[in-house]
């Protein structure tokens, strides 16, 4: 059968515009050839819904515009992701679902059967596991259908349970062809790990496995694409880009697919996730261009130029906000980044601002001049001057923080913190780093200064983060064993750290948890993000790991 793999890009809640989007795929895929188009999990409203699936009336809209669809597309059969009523008389209203849709109508339908309630994953909430599952008969052939988590067995990284195999159970009844379709999203490595995980899958089945997986960005998730089908042996047949919307086509009687280039790593990979991540958020939420605090350091400098990696350096607004403490470098540093982006780029000086805090505060407080309240004052003042203008001009406010002082608390509440989106949330200093020599892998973008200079919040004379923080190469790889795998002081100090440097990362760490709470959406590209994979309570007595 030649199938085509539509990779889309949804938007969550437009019915109207992705019905119109995987119309329009569907006519290309039909022109090319196909005589079956696949699309990805809830592909007609868009992954992650929520708790719009509570609503009646959109769960109602949601299923006028299947039908809808449904009458718009022809003779050659279609499976879309979709919401579909519960058939059975218990349990929740609705189902996760995979629809045939043929001949102006639905004419069959798998629900969904393994619902996930791991990590970013909640959809037990909303959905009724399938009773059954069946293979569908589709162009004379018996297709096991499946929709992502289903293809995903065994009691691994905190999965529950399940009592069946569905990819098993559908070959035992006769499948000639798994389909999965898919809402899996990215984090470093993932789809490679995909590739081989179907690989396995269809090895141990001796079928070919096809999965179309939704690609763009939702909120803090980000989805790579890099839809693919395997044969029998788990060689690769067909491969759609990473990161953006393709269709590509693969024959299972003779194994021949595309294959296109092969798919971005390392720094690569997180470059092209980000901007994904940073592009697709502004645009469906609304904002053309982008405004941040360009300080001179290395965190703002990677955020200017995935900024306009992502919009264009002409719609984003980039503001140098010097304080007395600020070296003259750091302005030159920012100035010289701006011109080679072509952003524009603003000086807004801020001692006048903050003269005037400290002296309205003084009857209450006194002199607070170099404390830590005149330090997050003069964040503060950043923050709000930044966010005034976001408000004026319309543009998204991007928070220029990582993930390193995200976990210690190294950030201010209402200043640095402030924004609509933190794009560096989930990288580690480190990475923030490696990425930002990326940059400059055609030529200097960011002056080498900002690279080679040790990084500074510049609050006060002569500050270091050092002088708070442990070294970021030994902080880093305290964090990733803590927050990323899960371990206690016990066993990070079993790795050769030392215990009084461990316990207090872990405390850090333990006493932030309120500022995370208040943080700005953070673009997930590990397996372990702060934001809804890690629930941590506020409230709580504070652990020592």
């Amino acid at each position: 059968m030649r199938i085509a793999l539509a990779q889309l890009d949804p938007t969550v809640a437009d019915l109207g515009g992705n019905a119109r989007k995987l119309e329009a795929a569907y006519a290309r895929a039909v022109a090319a050839g196909a005589e079956l188009v696949v699309f990805s999990e809830l592909a007609l409203i868009g992954y992650p819904p929520l708790d719009l699936l509570g609503r009646d009336e959109f769960v109602a809209a949601a299923g006028r515009e299947l039908g809808a669809l449904a009458a718009r597309l022809g003779a050659v059969p279609a499976l879309v992701g979709c919401v579909l009523p519960n058939p059975g008389p218990g349990g929740r209203p609705i189902q996760n679902a995979a629809a045939l849709l043929q001949g102006g109508r639905v004419v069959a339908a798998q629900a969904k059967t393994r619902l996930p309630t791991y990590d970013v994953f909640d959809e037990d909430r909303y959905f009724e596991p399938a009773e059954a599952r069946r293979p569908l008969q589709i162009a004379g052939q018996r297709v096991g259908v499946t929709v992502c988590e289903d293809i995903w067995e065994g009691p691994h990284e905190g999965r529950r349970r399940y009592p069946v195999d569905p990819v098993a159970e559908l070959a035992a009844a006769g499948a000639e062809l798994i389909v999965n379709l898919s809402a899996s999203p990215f984090y470093a490595g993932r789809g490679r790990e995909r590739e081989e995980h179907l690989g396995g899958v269809a090895r141990r089945l001796g079928l070919p496995v096809l999965l179309v997986n939704q690609v763009g960005a939702d909120d803090s998730l980000l989805f790579d694409g890099r839809s693919l089908c395997v044969g029998p042996d788990g060689a690769l047949w067909a491969r759609a880009a990473a990161f953006r919307e393709d269709l590509v086509l693969v024959d299972t009687r003779t194994g021949q697919g595309e294959l296109g280039a092969p798919p971005p790593e390392g720094e690569q990979e997180l470059h092209d996730a980000l901007v994904m991540g940073l592009q697709g958020y502004a645009r469906k939420c609304g904002f053309h261009q982008a405004v941040l605090g360009l300080s001179g350091g290395v965190d703002s400098a990677l955020v200017a130029a995935l900024a306009a990696d992502a919009l264009g350096g002409e719609r984003v607004i980039c503001l140098g906000m010097p304080s007395r403490y600020s070296a003259a470098m750091s302005l030159e540093d920012a100035a010289l980044l701006a011109r080679r982006l072509r952003a524009r780029f603003h000086v807004l000086p801020i001692d006048g601002p903050q003269s005037a805090l400290l002296e309205a505060l003084a009857p209450v407080l006194g002199d607070v001049r170099l404390t830590l309240t005149e330090e997050n004052l003069q964040a503060r003042v950043r923050g709000a001057l930044v966010m005034a203008v976001s408000n004026q001009t319309g543009a998204l406010p991007l928070a220029t923080g990582n993930k390193s002082e995200l976990a210690c608390g190294y950030c201010t509440l209402y200043g640095d913190m402030a924004g609509g989106l933190a794009p560096l949330g989930d990288l580690w200093k480190h990475q923030v780093y490696a990425l930002s020599r990326f940059a400059n892998r055609a030529g200097e973008v960011i002056p080498e200064r900002v690279l080679t200079r040790p990084p500074s919040a510049e609050l006060r004379p002569d500050q270091t983060d050092q002088d708070s923080l442990p070294p970021y190469a030994e902080l880093d790889a305290i964090l990733e064993l803590y927050v990323t795998e899960g371990l206690g002081r016990e066993a990070i100090v079993a790795r050769g750290h030392p215990t009084a440097t461990v316990e207090r990362v872990i405390r850090l760490v333990e006493r932030s948890e309120y500022k995370r709470r208040q943080a700005a959406p953070v673009l997930r590209v590990t397996r372990r993000a702060f934001g809804a994979g890690r629930q941590i309570p506020v409230a709580r007595a504070l652990s020592g790991g």
